[in-house]
């Protein structure tokens, strides 16, 4: 066994934080579950930007993504990509003498900035084979970093010709796996998160996000398996989190809690908590220089957007820490403008929607979903806790007291009394986007 840790970075696709050790009956996830007694669940942590390209550009180089040059999608006619200059986390594990893989959902460019010594195969959304193509890279020589990304439970634009309440699917719900049998969930029993409407096309979806879900689960439990039985468990850090929350409206692509508020399970074999959690504010900024540090590479510290959370992992609300985070999206899709800034607190949540004049904009996976269609066809006015219209058409800031509105529904920007607290955040934001060289601070004075 080599004296230096293994890393293996698990990163699901549009998981929120639904499953047993989140605090929900459904999805069944006990491998996650299992995960989390082994070792820490952040409780407070969040991506930086609810889209997936964007949010795991952020990830691999710990930079916000209007400063890594990833503002959106990098497939298709988006185009995003990183900056050529970008020095990201393969690349500094590997020249710290790391042997680098990595398996399934990529969503990087350009790849000469996310280079992987070994790129695994990846089939599809069989998670518990994907793990399994991993066993003979994990069973090589120490030290090594996996970074093993699920597409579960993105869904995957198919439809369901027969079912007319389930376009846009979670993808392969009627069929096994060769050797992995699906678990399935009965829409009229599953209990939906407020964010949702209570209606049959909700219902049906949401079964089949919890399905899939419970498909990555198995796959990660696959995964630990198999460095337990190469006897790396021992001597590795296994960190899971999400890109962004599930393929919802009200959560991805949006910075309301449902959106960025995310799974983050961290099993280190050098520390002593177990089954314990962290209230402590952490972001996806922070996940290169975390996993830098547990390798013992050294950096400056103004070299990254994040700082490394190790020091608080064996704490459950520590007090020498950060106040505030903060979130920046710009685009999902190209077409899919609506730059929002974020600075939250432990007790407030901030946003500035800087394109505040325009409607908000869809994602296309969101405005096709069979949930958001049969609010548009009945002409709902409500979708899950708060009206379509707020949705939809959003002031320039939102200010929210989260210990007495945990739903976001009660905007105190534009209240009486709370003009200073307005200004005081609005200076954050400000203070944030220069430090980040953010190119949208010219904002505040250009509109």
């Amino acid at each position: 066994m080599s004296d230096r840790p293994n890393i293996v970075l698990l990163v699901a696709d549009d998981h929120g934080r639904d499953g047993g050790c989140f605090g929900t009956a459904a999805p069944a996830t006990p491998h996650l579950d299992a995960l989390a007694q082994e070792g820490v669940q952040f409780t407070r942590a969040f991506c930086t930007t609810a889209s997936c390209a964007a949010s795991r550009s952020v990830i691999l180089t710990g930079l916000h993504n209007h400063a890594n040059g990833a503002y959106g999608h990098v497939h298709g006619a988006h185009h995003f990509s990183c900056f050529d200059q970008v020095v990201s986390l393969p690349v500094l594990l590997k020249e710290a003498g790391y042997r680098t893989g990595r398996v399934g959902k990529y969503h990087h460019a350009p790849e000469r900035v996310f280079p992987f010594d070994v790129v695994l195969p990846g089939p599809g959304r069989d998670d518990v084979k994907m793990s399994e193509n991993c066993r003979g890279f994990i069973a090589e020589a120490e030290p090594f970093f996996l970074y093993w990304c699920s597409h579960n439970p993105h869904r995957d634009g198919r439809t369901l010709d027969s079912h007319p309440c389930r376009p846009n699917r979670f993808g392969n719900p009627d069929q096994d796996f060769p050797g992995d049998a699906e678990q399935l969930y009965d829409e009229n029993e599953i209990v939906l998160p407020s964010y949702l409407p209570d209606t049959p096309e909700a219902r049906a979806e949401w079964a089949q996000y919890c399905q899939s879900v419970s498909r990555l689960d198995r796959g990660v439990g696959r995964l630990l398996q198999i460095l337990r039985d190469t006897g790396k468990l021992d001597n590795t850090l296994v960190i899971y989190i999400s890109d962004n929350g599930a393929a919802f409206p009200v959560a991805k692509t949006t910075l309301y809690e449902p959106g960025m508020n995310l799974p983050c399970l961290v099993r280190s074999p050098r520390h002593a908590a177990r089954g314990t959690t962290c209230d402590g504010l952490v972001t996806w900024a922070d996940i290169t220089p975390t996993i830098l540090d547990y390798a013992g590479v050294e950096f400056a510290p103004d070299r990254f957007h994040g700082r490394s959370f190790l020091p608080i992992l064996d704490q459950s609300s520590p007090t020498d820490w950060r106040e505030e985070i903060y979130a920046a999206h710009t685009f999902h899709e190209i077409t899919n403008y609506y730059p929002m800034r974020v600075v939250r607190t432990q007790t407030h949540k901030f946003i500035w929607n800087i394109a505040f004049g325009l409607p908000y904009s869809f994602a296309s996976d969101l405005w096709r979903c069979a949930t958001w269609q049969a609010t548009v066809r009945s002409g709902a006015a409500t979708f899950g806790s708060r009206t379509v219209d707020a949705y939809l058409h959003r002031p320039r800031f939102e200010l929210y007291d989260l210990v007495n509105d945990p739903a976001e529904t009660v905007n105190l920007a534009d209240r009486p009394g709370y003009a200073e607290m307005v200004e005081a955040f609005s200076a954050k934001l400000r203070a944030f986007q220069q430090e980040t060289k953010d190119p949208w601070l010219h904002k505040w004075e250009y509109e």
